[in-house]
């Protein structure tokens, strides 16, 4: 038995440390974006179920930021406002049912959900992205539980119901400055390092019915086409969020997650060459790229949740477009591993891996968001594995946005080295959240291009690095920089 452990080790060491070394031979991004959706409505990934006990919620979220960690992640967009509820105190809308069972219900024995997912994230070096759903405001008319000091018991007129769920009405101007205060609310009072929104602006197309607004739009129409004035009132609030964020605290990120296709070139030579049955701008009545253009967003994140090769929206067909649409923001592309297993393509184990490669062959796009977190549990089709030891081993640093930040912090202090052993200081006024060690391989020119990132050291004043030439080829020097709180790399220096 001794000896089969004893082989079984040296396997697993041979193979970790081949693969270590494998890595070299290819270029891992130094900045990408490696995010997960964590949803929350009907408890899809946190928490497990409705009504844990508070010790339960918070292991629960440990070990999903544990393991998304491990998966090579560095950042989660979290679900904080499902329907019109919240997951922290809020003097506007209850507590969500989906964390104590019933709406209104506060957690027992107290404490700040968000608050505490936001400090469990930053510690781990991770971002932490507030997700909410602007107009759903009850999930199931018939189901779902509402407190009688839900938004919708207030102002019952602000609502309109289609199909089983309850919205808010965009077309009404008090709407908008609701849903406004609610994300200045959340900005004011929490570090979160974005505000994030996905693609439920005006809800699909149900067949057969038509969305009851029609009240407002003779109230508020102003001429328009009934479309043009619904798209006139997302636009609205996309640009009311902006600038309320950037009054608030310039350095949040504003993003979206909108359905994958703008619209098909059947409607517009514009579009992309798909037949997909509803569209953001045709049905949704979601001008993204106006948002783009404007500067409204700072990312966007298209959910390209077909497999490559699909007849009516083929996903590199998507992918190619939206990387000609984006305006000088940054790109995330929205992939869909809870799609394993669904088909004959998503069986392949071979789909989302081709499918990361074809994102890291355009310099436009700058990372992916998986949906959603709890689906990596299974190691579908080895998708958790492949990230984990391959295309995510190495770690990356979420991309610096130049219009939000563009500040070098200051170089760190090479303060010793003992053999193997290299201690770093930094004193600089402008906080940092990492220490980044680099390796290069000799004779060639001291440039970020060339350089590989093998290790990210979460400190804020100093860190010791060991060196193990089992891992960094004997002929790569090794540097050091530190990276700002908005992901901006100050100038390195040579451990040596």
């Amino acid at each position: 038995m001794y000896v089969k452990l004893l082989k079984s080790f040296c396997l697993l060491l041979f193979c970790l440390t081949g693969n270590a070394l494998s890595l070299w031979s290819q270029k891992a991004p130094v900045f990408e974006m490696r995010g997960v959706w964590v949803a929350t409505v009907v408890n899809i990934d946190w928490p497990a179920e409705k009504g844990m006990s508070v010790e339960a919620q918070k292991a629960d979220f440990i070990r999903l930021l544990d393991m998304q960690q491990r998966n090579g992640m560095n950042a989660v967009f979290v679900q904080i406002r499902p329907a019109a509820d919240a997951f922290y105190p809020s003097s506007y809308e209850p507590w969500s049912e989906f964390l104590n069972g019933k709406q209104g219900l506060p957690p027992t024995p107290y404490y700040d959900p968000l608050e505490f997912m936001i400090e469990e994230t930053h510690q781990r070096g991770m971002e932490f992205h507030a997700w909410l759903n602007p107009y759903r405001a009850v999930f199931n008319i018939h189901t779902s539980s509402v407190s009688p000091s839900h938004i919708t018991k207030i102002h019952p007129e602000w609502f309109v119901t289609y199909g089983n769920t309850k919205y808010f009405n965009p077309g009404l101007p008090e709407v908008r400055q609701f849903v406004t205060r609610v994300v200045k609310d959340i900005v004011t009072r929490y570090k979160v390092d974005g505000i994030h929104m996905d693609d439920y602006f005006y809800p699909y197309r149900i067949a057969g019915k038509e969305f009851p607004d029609e009240k407002a739009y003779r109230q508020y129409g102003n001429g328009l086409s009934k479309d043009d004035w619904r798209r006139s009132n997302c636009d609205s609030i996309i640009h009311a969020l902006y600038q309320t964020i950037r009054a608030v605290n310039p350095f949040v990120k504003f993003g979206i997650s909108p359905f994958g296709v703008w619209r098909n070139k059947s409607q517009d030579p514009d579009g992309s060459n798909t037949k997909a049955g509803q569209t953001n701008y045709d049905d949704l009545y979601a001008d993204i790229l106006l948002w783009l253009k404007k500067g409204w967003i700072d990312y966007v994140a298209p959910q390209l949740y077909w497999e490559q090769e699909h007849k009516l929206a083929d996903f590199d067909t998507l992918l190619a477009w939206w990387n000609a649409h984006t305006y000088g923001r940054d790109l995330y592309i929205g992939q869909a591993i809870y799609r394993a297993g669904t088909n004959a393509a998503w069986r392949n184990p071979n789909e989302l891996p081709n499918q990361l490669k074809a994102i890291r062959s355009y310099s436009t796009t700058q990372g992916s968001i998986f949906f959603s977190s709890k689906n990596f549990e299974s190691n579908p089709n080895g998708w958790s594995d492949s990230l984990r030891y391959n295309y995510y081993a190495l770690p990356a640093i979420v991309p610096p946005m130049p219009w939000i930040d563009s500040t070098k912090p200051p170089t760190p202090i090479f303060a010793k080295s003992n053999g193997n052993l290299f201690t770093l200081h930094y004193s600089g006024k402008q906080p940092v959240k990492a220490f980044a060690i680099f390796a290069l391989p000799e004779n060639v020119t001291e440039n970020i291009a060339y350089a590989t990132l093998i290790k990210l050291l979460i400190a804020d004043k100093a860190v010791t690095y060991e060196r193990l030439a089992s891992l960094i080829p004997a002929n790569n020097r090794l540097f050091a920089a530190v990276v700002s709180e908005h992901n901006v790399l100050s100038n390195w220096i040579e451990l040596k």
